[in-house]
């Protein structure tokens, strides 16, 4: 019994995606992110990031005294305060 090699078809070429498939595909991947989760792949919504960095990291850099006051955010303004006054 001798083995007949058989020969394999040629693929087709992919196709290609259309402009608007392309669009949805990149702002899938702006909103989502992969992870996994139990061994499993899985896709999650990307935290909320301005300028790159999260929403509380640029608020600690950039908001000034009066806001931080009128939204609460006295652990912040205390840090500061510590820091410019060299902990004192």
């Amino acid at each position: 019994m001798s083995k007949r090699k058989t020969r394999k078809k040629p693929k087709p070429p992919k196709k290609k995606l259309t402009a608007a498939q392309r669009a949805a595909r990149k702002r899938r991947k702006e909103e989502f992110e992969t992870v996994f989760i139990r061994g499993k792949q899985v896709r999650v919504r990307r935290p909320p990031t301005i300028d790159g960095m999260d929403v509380e990291e640029f608020i600690r850099r950039n908001a000034d005294p009066i806001w931080l006051t009128q939204h609460g955010e006295y652990e912040i303004l205390h840090e500061r305060a510590e820091w410019e006054g060299g902990g004192d």
